[in-house]
């Protein structure tokens, strides 16, 4: 056998609060890699109620990788949620119109783009990820952590706002993951080194296809 099926959206039997994320979401601007699981201690259909703000006439995506593991309650601030910042007052008045609806003539709110998540990564339960953030392959977002910036590959990050507490590898080690990309190998090739790819050792991997 070679791990679970990825079309499958409970991959554990008798199991439903952890999802294979892909096969479970409906929103077209959420865009998530095979094998990416999501963990709820209530309802799986609580993931895409916590991507905020994520309104389809400003058309931002949320892209998460392959491999990742997303704890309950991890929130997306999507680019919905933005107000002016360099203006006098950041109040929405065009939203309410009767006399407002002009207030935003010949201004746009700020946009600070997509949020990408990428292959491999750990986001603790309760974390939260702000508009535009980019999380870097293999990183590690600690439980409660408010993502403002953007994270490196294998960084671990804890706090509000987010800071780096370590590198999980040295960088070259880091270099040689990034170029194994072992995210994409193929299903049997990740199957062969399932006890390499949970161990420390880069020279145990073996990379024959």
């Amino acid at each position: 056998m070679n791990g679970p099926d990825k079309d499958l959206q409970f991959p554990l039997p008798h199991y439903d609060r952890m999802c294979f994320l892909k096969n479970t979401i409906k929103n077209p601007n959420i865009i998530v890699g095979d094998y990416t699981y999501y963990d709820d201690f209530e309802n799986v259909a609580n993931f895409e109620r916590n991507v905020k703000y994520h309104f389809d006439f400003i058309g931002d995506q949320l892209i998460i990788g392959k491999f990742c593991m997303i704890a309950s309650g991890v929130t997306f601030i999507m680019n919905g949620a933005n107000h002016l910042t360099d203006a006098l007052t950041t109040y929405p008045f065009a939203i309410f119109g009767n006399g407002w609806e002009d207030a935003m003539e010949g201004k746009s709110y700020p946009k600070r783009g997509n949020i990408v998540i990428g292959n491999d990564v750990w986001i603790g339960y309760n974390a939260t990820i702000m508009a535009g953030v980019t999380i870097g392959d293999g990183a590690i977002i600690a439980t409660n952590a408010t993502v403002v910036k953007d994270v490196p590959p294998y960084t671990i990050v804890g706090g509000n706002p987010g800071i780096e507490i370590k590198k999980r590898f040295s960088e070259a080690q880091i270099q040689q993951l990034l170029e194994l990309q072992w995210w994409n190998w193929s299903i049997e090739k990740i199957t062969k080194n399932r006890k390499s790819l949970t161990g420390n050792q880069l020279d145990q991997l073996d990379l024959t296809d």
